[in-house]
């Protein structure tokens, strides 16, 4: 059993890119947790969509082993997190874990927005901070610089270490600091059992796989415990660490990060964030330190085979166990048929659970337009929460309406300013403030309405700043607005998965280039159809597509022209009962580049 005063549990925060997974690699490296022959980079990011992207998203632990400069041997538990604004929750996950974090940023970028959100975050946490500048070694490299927005922005006065973690420069630093500053968990062995779990995910062989902190209590295999919560009891299969293969162990102490296995088949007994116990000595109160998931961003998945509709569900069950930040529900369309509602912490992370559905179930989705919850208030009724257009009140039965609000910090180059603060404005940005932060970079405070920021903002920050600002937003609350549900009609009918909560402002312009794109994309009938935009029950866009022309005259070389006014007047009646009772079928690129288009022009 390691002494509690031997170990050392800590994250490492950052913004993204700034090396936070390569500074993981050269610990693994210098503490001989990976062999030369195992190392690849970002072993820490083991899925796919991780790699290839270049980006963490889910929190991973990892138990390693150090001989420290005064000779005695510690424990280090490293609880990885995501960098983007997306994955907030996880990196509050980690956090709560743990009793410290290593603030990487980068020397030629310096602070950014999700560097000043993550540290707020630890501290709010009273977590010790270990500042430490990376990349020194390039030519645009300013440690001294960014030293200065480490100490003025962030208020940490301890001397910040620097290294190159692609070089391996400053590794045996940084590992001298974590046994130096960062505090040991305070636990005792002897007292009821008490661990937190902060991440799972499902095995077909062994069932929920539980990473769990222990705070106090041993936690062994054969010991009956109770989730907190849910009050469900289970008996420990296996528990062990990992480093970072799943590897067996006796027990797991006071102070100790590791996996529980406890033959649990239905996900729905665990929620992450819970409490476990030992059913023989329960706890009067659960453990401390998260914060609900709130989903921000909803939209529709539905299955392109309408027979994949079972395993979907099946899916997102075994997804939603891993990742427990999204929430879900059943919902069907008479376009679309049956789907799910789901619920996302943004756009990023709404396209990778789209993703992993897609490539780690087999299926094929397609994803309505995505909103945010609005209050309505209606005539004589209380305030309710509408996150659906199909469940849009009619335009006379509403009183008030009010939309979701966002305190959104953005970091950039002084250079950049002018295209950020026109792009703040195009999308009714507020201003609150502006602070200079260095000779040549700047902060810029502006509350903005949330459905403005969900779609493509970030994307196009990225591009009217160059690539060099950086985002992070925290909710600021509801506010009045004036808020309309377009609607779009084919051939008299609304399609209900395309219809959209926009302003009344943008909401001609929305209707116009949806029509006209509809129009592009769904073919020619034997009969006219029309596509309308529709709000507040008046048209407020048009487009026709003309009929199929069959030349029914083709046949007449000649001859008395009653015979060619009756085939005409057969076909004219012809296409009058097919538009009478004729279906438009809408094709699949419809919905996804209408989906595409609200992106772009939102």
């Amino acid at each position: 059993m390691t002494e509690p005063s031997r170990i050392r549990n800590f994250s490492i925060i950052a913004h993204i890119d700034h090396g936070k997974s390569t500074l993981a690699d050269r610990l693994l490296e210098a503490t001989g947790t990976i062999s030369a022959r195992e190392m690849q980079s970002q072993v820490m990011d083991s899925m796919e969509l991780e790699r290839e992207r270049g980006i963490t998203i889910k929190a991973k632990a990892v138990r390693m082993h150090y001989k420290a400069a005064d000779g005695r041997d510690y424990l280090l538990n490293l609880i990885d997190t995501p960098g983007h604004v997306d994955f907030s929750y996880e990196v509050s996950r980690a956090l709560a874990a743990t009793e410290g974090a290593l603030l990487v940023v980068d020397a030629t970028q310096g602070v950014e927005a999700q560097t000043l959100a993550n540290a707020t975050l630890a501290q709010a946490l009273s977590l010790k901070l270990v500042p430490i500048i990376n990349k020194v070694d390039l030519p645009a490299a300013d440690a001294e610089g960014v030293s200065g927005q480490i100490a003025d922005i962030l208020k940490i006065e301890d001397t910040p270490i620097a290294i190159s973690a692609k070089q391996g420069l400053g590794t045996e630093e940084v590992l001298e600091a974590i046994i130096r500053d960062i505090p040991a968990p305070v636990g005792d062995a002897q007292k009821p059992l008490a661990a937190l779990i902060f991440d799972s995910s499902f095995s077909v062989y062994r069932g929920v796989i539980l990473l769990v902190r222990v705070t106090d209590g041993i936690l062994a295999a054969g010991l009956k415990l109770r989730f907190f919560s849910t009050g469900h009891e289970v008996v420990v299969e296996e528990v062990g660490y990992l480093t970072p293969k799943m590897t067996p162990a006796k027990q797991l102490c006071a102070g100790e990060v590791g996996y529980v296995i406890c033959g649990i088949k239905d996900i729905h007994q665990v929620r992450v964030g819970d409490t476990l116990m030992e059913s023989a000595r329960p706890l009067s109160a659960p453990l401390p330190g998260y914060k609900e998931a709130k989903p921000v961003v909803f939209a529709g998945l539905f299955p392109v085979n309408p027979a994949d509709y079972p395993e979907l569900a099946a899916a997102l069950e075994k997804l939603n166990l891993e990742d427990s930040s999204f929430s879900y529900q059943p919902e069907s369309s008479q376009a679309l048929g049956f789907g799910y509602r789901l619920g996302f912490l943004g756009l990023l992370h709404m396209d990778i659970v789209k993703e992993r559905l897609e490539r780690e179930f087999d299926l094929s989705l397609i994803a309505t337009s995505p909103n945010v919850v609005y209050r309505i208030h209606e005539h004589g009724q209380e305030w309710k929460t509408i996150d659906n257009p199909a469940k849009f009140p009619e335009h006379g039965d509403i009183a008030a309406i009010e939309e979701p609000y966002v305190l959104a910090t953005i970091v950039l180059p002084v250079s950049h300013q002018e295209g950020v603060l026109n792009l703040l404005k195009e999308r009714r940005g507020e201003h609150v403030s502006i602070e200079y932060v260095a000779a040549n970079r700047m902060l810029i405070r502006y509350y903005l309405p949330l459905c403005e920021m969900v779609v493509d903002f970030y994307d196009r920050l990225k591009s009217v700043s160059k690539g060099y600002a950086s985002l992070d937003y925290t909710d600021a609350g509801m506010r009045p607005s004036d808020m309309v549900r377009l609607e779009i009609l084919i051939h008299g009918d609304p399609v209900d998965a395309l219809s959209a909560i926009v302003h009344r402002a943008k909401a001609y312009d929305m209707g116009r280039l949806m029509c006209a794109k509809l129009k592009e994309l769904i073919h020619r009938q034997n009969f006219e159809v029309a596509i309308q935009a529709r709000i507040d029950g008046r048209i407020i866009a048009r487009e026709t597509i003309s009929a199929k022309r069959k030349d029914v005259l083709a046949k007449c070389y000649g001859g008395d022209i009653t015979r060619k006014r009756k085939l005409l007047s057969k076909q004219k009646e012809g296409k009058k009962r097919a538009k009478q009772f004729g279906a438009v079928e809408l094709p699949q690129e419809a919905f996804l580049a209408v989906l595409r288009l609200n992106n772009d022009k939102k």
